[in-house]
This record gives C-alpha cells, structure tokens and sequence, in this order.
C-alpha cells in the first residue's frame, strides 16, 4: 500500500485529492473489505466519536457511515434534519466549533457545497462530504472500488453518464476519471452537461492522467464499446415537483435500456448510486407513472435486474469506503 498519509484532513471534493490520495483510499478500502469478510477485527478507531449531520435523509450513506464507524470502533451520533440548529438558530462557523470540541470528525450530508467547505474551516477536526448539491466524493470512491473489482483497473475503463449530469454525480464522477486515467462521456441535451469552467478543469488533469472528457447528445453514439453505463434520477431531492415533466421530456431519450447495453458489448456493467425508479413499486414511483404514463424512468427495469447490472455491489461498497475514507483521516 502507498505511504500516504491523510490523518487530520477532511474529504470534501476529489479535487483537493491526488490520484495517488484517491487510489490509496481504494487500496484501503479493499483491504478493509477483505479484513470484514474474513472476520478480521479492525478497530482503527477506538473510542472516538464522529457526529453524522443529515440535512437529506439517506438509506445508503446513514447506514455505511453508522456500520462502518461500528466496526472501526467508534461512536456515531446521528442528528436530522430536525436534530440541528445548524444554519437556523446557529452559524455554520459556531456550529462547527461547537461539534468540533466534542467530536473526533463530522459528516455532512445536505445542500451547498459551501456549507460543508465551511464546517471544515473551522471545526478543527475532519469534515468529510456525505452529499452536497455540486459534490458526492464518497460514492466516486465506491464506484471506483466497483469498477475496479470487476474490470481489473480503471485506467482507460470508458464511463459513460446519461441524464442530468449538472449536478453532484455527473460532476463527481467526471472529475474523478479525470483524476485516474478513464474516459468520461456526459450524455444529455446540451442545457444538462456539466458547467464549463469543471469541464475545463477535467480537460487540463487529463492531460495528466491520460483519460478523457466528451460531451455527446447521441446516446447509441456515445455508448459504443463502454464499459459502464451510468445513470442517477432525473430529479434531486430539494427539488419542486414541477420539475418532473421537464425532466421526463428532455431526458427520456437517455434512459438506459437494454438496446443501449446491446449497443455497448457485452462487456458493458450498469450502475446507478440508488435509489432507482426502475419500476413503480415506491410512492414516486407510482406516483409520476400515474402522471406521466411510464412504467420507470433513469433505467428500465429490464436492465435494473439484469446480470449487467452491479449496482448492490456498488452499494455495499459505500461502507468499505466510507471505511477507509474515516480511517485514513481519524486513524
């Protein structure tokens, strides 16, 4: 494993991390992975506490950060949208202080990017980025692990992203092959790629790296010979109802399905962060297919439940990661 050390920083975009900061998290968390299957004790943490601040609720990212903090020996206080005065009664900066005093590290899940940059200037412990609207570095992280695990590398592996890719996933994702060597597609309506000046950024640490960049309106184009095809809902949480049938207009010719997996190879995985409208089996669900009169919406649930899809992988690597992300900063 690399020696390099991330004690006492905090996680809050991959642009502050070097492709050899990135890729020791990921040898981290692979070894962390292996230690917990095998039953290995790894209590890295002993006695510390971290305190989990979630302005939008989550199943995945609660759930990794609570067993993962478990199993590092550490003690998780979780605080709701309810739970906090955090930006209502009390400043960001007094806030941070505050949970800086009496904890060992904070995660941050909700809205600006801003306000976890700003938890992070003044708590004085590690801050790490559990989702903020620009920015979602630890499901990169769990990505990446997935992608590692079944093709091998990631240098060269070509992702391609369909749908809104203005937001923290498309943004996440393309500064993250960026960093170690991929090719990255957005694939969307012009109105939904990534901001220019990110975009210009991504250019410039691929002339490092050896990856790519592109932008493409053409789904059957933009798919050929990927190796992962990558998709997220089509409206964020915070986001007004109203929105839906924009969203369902522009972007339903980016909907995976299995023609365009077809289209890919054989060698093509899908993948999606969760949770999925693949079906109508939850209340929005079926609540926007009554609406709209469509049975999914990101991804057909042909492809959701198909053997190329490796999204519970994906899934349960966000503990691993997470994992090694608290470890390598606390530890």
């Amino acid at each position: 494993m690399q020696t390099v050390s991330l004690k006492g920083r905090s996680f809050l975009k991959l642009l502050d991390h070097t492709p050899e900061e990135l890729t020791y998290l990921l040898d981290l968390a692979a070894d962390l992975k292996q230690k917990k299957r095998s039953g290995v004790p790894h209590r890295l943490c002993e006695g510390k506490n971290i305190a989990l601040i979630f302005e939008k609720t989550s199943t995945r990212t609660r759930c990794s950060f609570e067993v993962a903090a478990s199993d590092l020996g550490m003690h998780p206080v979780y605080l709701d949208p309810q739970g906090s005065q955090i930006g209502k009664k009390e400043s960001i900066p007094d806030t941070a202080r505050v949970l800086g005093r009496m904890f060992d590290g904070i995660e941050y899940r909700g809205y600006g990017q801003e306000i976890v940059e700003e938890l992070a200037k003044y708590a004085g412990v590690p801050v790490w980025n559990g989702l903020t609207n620009q920015s979602h570095p630890t499901q990169i992280l769990a990505d990446f692990l997935t992608i590692r695990e079944h093709f091998g590398s990631l240098a060269g592996r070509k992702l391609v992203y369909l749908g809104d890719a203005r937001y923290n996933m498309g943004n996440s994702l393309m500064v993250g092959c960026a960093k170690l060597g991929m090719q990255f597609v957005a694939c969307a309506p012009e109105a939904y790629f990534p901001e220019k000046s990110l975009r210009e950024t991504c250019e410039k640490l691929c002339a490092q790296s050896g990856g790519s960049v592109a932008f493409c309106t053409d789904p059957a184009e933009a798919v050929r010979s990927a190796d992962v095809l990558y998709t997220d809902v089509w409206v964020s949480m915070g986001e007004p109802e109203e929105v839906w049938a924009e969203r369902i207009k522009a972007l339903s010719p980016y909907r995976v399905t299995a023609e365009l997996m077809q289209l890919a190879g054989a060698q093509c995985r899908f993948m999606h962060c969760l949770p999925a409208f693949h079906d109508r089996k939850t209340a929005i669900g079926d609540k926007i297919g009554n609406a709209y009169g469509i049975d999914c919406m990101e991804v057909t649930d042909e492809v959701f439940e198909s053997p190329a899809s490796i999204v519970f992988d994906e899934a349960e690597n966000r503990m691993h990661t997470i994992k090694a992300v608290m470890a390598a900063t606390l530890a």
